[in-house]
């Protein structure tokens, strides 16, 4: 296959990055790849792109010209947001090209892109026809001016028919298949394929376990933080090791200097995270919102390292109860010491099961060279659909 590969990096790199160089990479072992990226400027370089977001002309026109050159099959795109804009898959389809996107968030639901406004869950207006509450809310970088912008994007495409122009969208999870049909985009479910996330197994000599529980990733609030840490205050013959960086750092270090089972220990390296990951009781996933698909339970799985979660959104579909790890309340502190009490009272043979069983998750759904094959199957229905 021949195949162009389009995206855009936001001015801070993200996991989006990651997904977008490990398929190219992978999929260069056996196709034409050829990829055209863009980036998000700050200054008024980057007011300019915003200014263009609608309809970018220029961006579209380069990609056009790119998959005219090497006679792309199919045109895959993963972020077009600001630098490149949704003008592309008109052009796209009006040049005879089949095209992908997948959706690393929900930007086509809400101008949010995560659904999570004001500490809290946000589902009001996916399925509106124009987001008028998500505007007055300031839901994206808490500028109204920003969220009108996007939103009106979207609407102006949506009025054209340019959703319809993708041939199919590439998402994490049932559940987030089962939001974009209930919103007002009018997504057909045949534009709609299931392609999970995967990760190369972590190169790590194997370490004895530990009695530490491990938290990996952004410390704010819509990962939970406030429940994890409120968890552990509660238990404190329970240890935390807490790894990571954000907006609630100082909360952390100050309880974490308060109470000895709670550990901050930093921002680190993908080996250290790695050993700590592969050392401890289990990872706790204790997010408050939508995640897409988050890279640390993969990486868990990976390492044969059971995950105990809130029951919310792909997390849900993605630890299997007694089998992966366990399920808490999200934002519930009690849920999640009825949890880690679980966790903590089983046998070591069971333990062990559970230590197997995510080798096997892993094994089935996660590996790259699986998750490759079921993205060149994608592809190959695309291309061979009338």
């Amino acid at each position: 296959m021949r195949i162009l590969i389009v995206h855009n990096y936001y001015q801070h790199k993200g996991g989006e990055d990651v997904v977008f160089a490990q398929e190219v990479e992978a999929l260069r072992k056996n196709h034409l790849v050829e990829t055209i990226t863009f980036q998000n400027k700050k200054g008024l370089a980057g007011l300019k792109q915003f200014a263009l977001y609608p309809w970018n002309v220029f961006a579209a026109a380069k990609i056009v010209q790119k998959a005219e050159e090497i006679k792309a099959d199919i045109v895959h795109i993963h972020n077009t947001h600001y630098a490149i804009g949704p003008l592309v898959f008109r052009k796209l389809h009006q040049a005879k090209f089949k095209t992908i996107q997948t959706l690393h968030n929900y930007r086509l639901l809400d101008p949010s892109a995560t659904l999570f406004v004001n500490n809290k869950i946000f589902l009001e207006t996916i399925n509106k026809e124009f987001p008028w509450k998500s505007i007055r809310l300031k839901t994206l970088d808490n500028s109204l001016f920003k969220t009108f912008w996007v939103a009106f994007t979207y609407y102006l495409h949506h009025k054209l028919g340019t959703w319809h122009m993708v041939d199919k969208y590439l998402i994490f999870s049932s559940f987030m298949k089962d939001l974009t049909l209930q919103s007002s985009k009018k997504i057909r479910q045949n534009q709609l394929a299931i392609k999970v996330n995967a990760i190369e197994r972590p190169d790590i000599i194997h370490e004895s376990r530990s009695t530490h529980f491990v938290y990996l990733g952004r410390l704010s609030v819509e990962k939970g933080i406030e429940t994890l840490l409120e968890a552990f205050i509660q238990k404190p013959a329970y240890k935390l090791d807490i790894y990571g960086d954000g907006p609630l750092v100082e909360k952390v270090k100050k309880i974490a200097n308060l109470h000895s089972n709670i550990e901050y220990k930093g921002f680190q390296q993908k080996q250290t995270l790695n050993k700590a990951l592969a050392s401890s009781h289990a990872l706790i996933v204790p997010s408050i919102w939508f995640e897409g698909m988050p890279m640390t339970v993969l990486e868990a799985f990976a390492l044969g390292t059971p995950v105990i979660s809130s029951k919310i959104g792909a997390l849900a579909e993605m630890i299997k109860d007694g089998d992966t790890g366990f399920h808490f309340e999200a934002g519930n502190a009690e849920s999640l010491i009825q949890a880690l009490d679980k966790y903590v009272s089983l046998s070591l043979k069971s333990k062990q099961i559970l230590n197997t069983n995510c080798l096997k998750e892993y094994e089935s759904k996660y590996q790259l060279n699986k998750n490759i094959e079921s993205l060149q199957a994608i592809y190959s229905e695309v291309i061979n659909e009338n």
